[in-house]
């Protein structure tokens, strides 16, 4: 994306959390931000998963309420300037792809539902950002609505994020269903939260930090109870968490909640929150804690302002996948080239403008042969399952598995379903972001660093036609074979290539 003369973009930042859902809009100002409209609404996604792991009818159109008040807001900004993460009720929920449809036509844009530990990569980004550079490590804790994050880093790079499969919202639902705080409930809460805490400390610890931060609604309605009742002033502690979970039980239910500082709505999910923020800081071994305000959309909307100023975290993501698994990079180099230059040629009459089959071309060239680091043989199976399993920081799931198909398919067996059954309207442009990948593989077997000569590549609808310079495949024979095999490989799955 071209920049404006005045170096300032509008970039947005929606965050679909299991509790509330966020809005921010911001000027993007040689680096810096300046919000210039914030929108929240509490919607308790997550509350609306039913026994099965289910969005409930009611609670799908509550959601898609809200989404169409932001898409108000949003539709007019362009799409690269726009990035909506999905959060923990969305990777869990049976439904979710039905419902992600009928979201991203609300918004006006696309939705990434990403992992866990992008969730935490950003939300470190985002307080990175919102405190002041200093020297030394921080632990960053998010308790959100249906997951808790967990981050060592410093500066702006995460050393080490996790996700822990608890939340403010889910724990509630599963400990305090009946509304009751009792010290039963709270204790056998707690040993949960401990339990899932275990499962990071040692690693965690052994990183150590100077400096513990909480993000995010629960941490910081939390706090904000604390120095409302005089026990804030030191920060987060668990002597005045201890004095916050005997009031809590002392009032004995969640409806009857009356604590000063405490919204209702934040009452609803208490508890939960509560023993998950003590679990955090007994299991870690954590003094003292102190709020923040950054969080996952700062970190969002800085992450788009890498992306336009390409600095983009992915691309560091992918040569560091290479690096991992030993890739050939003048291989990936000289496939890349060739597949680049056959996308300039497809780019209109396939409609592959944009950046999106650009930097798909660009990583799946990159990767294609990532999979050798396991066995030649099915080494594209091989690469499939390395890059949908793995953690790739600035990918989505959805961006993880579109590479993931191009990487399978490049060689051997098309199968087209597999490319259909993609998020959204991603299966069209990757299918045939993959047919220029197997070209441009083809076209380099012989692994010659010599330059290939001017091939032209001519297309109408899904036939394609590559002609080369007169004479020139006589001279070069695995060419011309690898080419002709290619073309009774498409044959089968109904694409035509002619060759000459």
């Amino acid at each position: 994306m071209a920049a404006p003369r005045n170096g300032t973009h509008t970039i947005a930042a929606v965050d679909l959390g299991s509790n509330s859902f966020h809005m921010v809009v911001a000027r993007a100002e040689q680096g810096q931000l300046r919000v210039v409209d914030r929108l929240r609404e509490r919607v308790a996604l997550g509350a609306g998963l039913d026994d099965e792991g289910r969005l409930s009818d009611e609670m799908q159109e509550r959601a898609l309420a809200c989404l169409r008040r932001f898409g108000q807001r949003l539709r007019e900004l362009p799409r690269e300037n726009v990035r909506v993460i999905g959060t923990n009720a969305l990777r869990v929920a049976k439904n979710a792809r039905g419902f992600l449809s009928r979201a991203e036509r609300a918004l006006g844009h696309p939705v990434e539902v990403v992992p866990g530990r992008e969730e935490a990569r950003l939300i470190h980004l985002g307080v990175a950002h919102s405190e002041p550079e200093a020297p030394g490590r921080r632990l960053v804790v998010d308790i959100g609505g249906g997951s808790t994050e967990v981050i060592v880093g410093e500066r702006f790079e995460p050393l080490r994020t996790d996700s822990l499969y608890m939340g403010c919202v889910s724990w509630t639902r599963r400990f305090f269903r009946d509304g009751r705080i009792t010290p039963k409930a709270m204790r056998q809460a707690r040993i949960a939260a401990r339990l899932e805490v275990q499962t990071i400390a040692r690693l965690v610890q052994a990183l150590g930090w100077d400096e513990a931060l909480g993000a995010s609604g629960t941490i910081l309605a939390i706090d904000g109870v604390l120095r409302a009742n005089g026990h804030g002033a030191d920060g987060i502690t668990t002597e005045s968490l201890d004095w916050l979970a005997d009031v809590a039980q002392r009032q004995g239910r969640i409806a009857r909640l009356d604590i000063a500082g405490l919204e209702p709505e934040r009452a609803e999910v208490l508890p939960g929150g509560l023993t998950i923020l003590q679990a955090v800081l007994e299991g870690l071994h954590v003094d003292r804690m102190r709020a923040t305000p950054g969080a996952l959309r700062e970190g969002v909307l800085y992450d788009l302002i890498g992306r336009i100023r390409h600095e983009d975290v992915r691309d560091r993501t992918i040569r560091s996948f290479a690096k991992r698994h030993r890739v050939d990079e003048e291989q990936a180099a000289r496939v890349e080239r060739t597949a680049k230059g056959l996308l300039d040629a497809a780019a209109r009459p396939w409609k592959l403008q944009g950046d999106a089959p650009s930097h798909l071309i660009s990583w799946a060239s990159r990767l294609h042969e990532v999979g050798l680091s396991v066995a030649y043989a099915g080494h594209h199976k091989h690469g499939d399952y390395l890059l949908r399993n793995s953690d790739m920081p600035g990918f989505s799931k959805p961006d993880q598995d579109v590479l993931a198909t191009v990487v399978r398919f490049h060689r051997r067996k098309i199968e087209r379903e597999e490319f259909a059954a993609l998020a959204a309207d991603a299966g069209s442009m990757a299918l045939r972001v993959c047919l220029l990948l197997r070209l441009s593989v083809r076209l380099h077997h012989s692994r010659s660093a010599r330059r290939l000569p001017d091939v032209k590549l001519v297309l109408h609808g899904d036939s394609m036609s590559l002609r080369f310079p007169k004479g020139w495949l006589d001279r070069h024979p695995l060419t011309r074979a690898d080419l002709g095999d290619e073309a009774r490989e498409l044959a089968a799955a109904g694409i035509d290539l002619v060759v000459g």
